[in-house]
């Protein structure tokens, strides 16, 4: 097993460090079939082999992904994709 934790500071707006977050969650849904859902300021995501958060806390965006097994071969990859579409969504206007 792999857990990833990225964490990606911004100077966003509450409403618009969860828009940002939803942007995040959309590519992750997208890419690898997670489900999505709220709880609070915090988004969880899992699937077969696949779970974890992402927390919105201040001016801080922290991801933890778990992955399995069989995703964990991936894990490099996937901590670059996920990585870079942070900065993205995250990054100043």
């Amino acid at each position: 097993m792999a857990e990833l934790k990225i964490v990606q500071e911004h100077s966003l707006s509450p409403a618009a460090a969860r828009t940002a977050a939803e942007q995040v969650a959309q590519r992750l849904a997208a890419e690898f079939g997670l489900a999505c859902k709220w709880d609070g300021d915090v988004l969880r995501f899992e699937r077969s082999g696949v779970d974890g958060d992402l927390r919105l806390e201040g001016q801080n965006a922290s991801l933890r992904i778990r992955l399995g097994m069989l995703m964990s071969a991936f894990a490099p990859a996937i901590e670059a994709k996920v990585t870079e579409k942070m900065r993205k969504v995250f990054a100043p206007a």
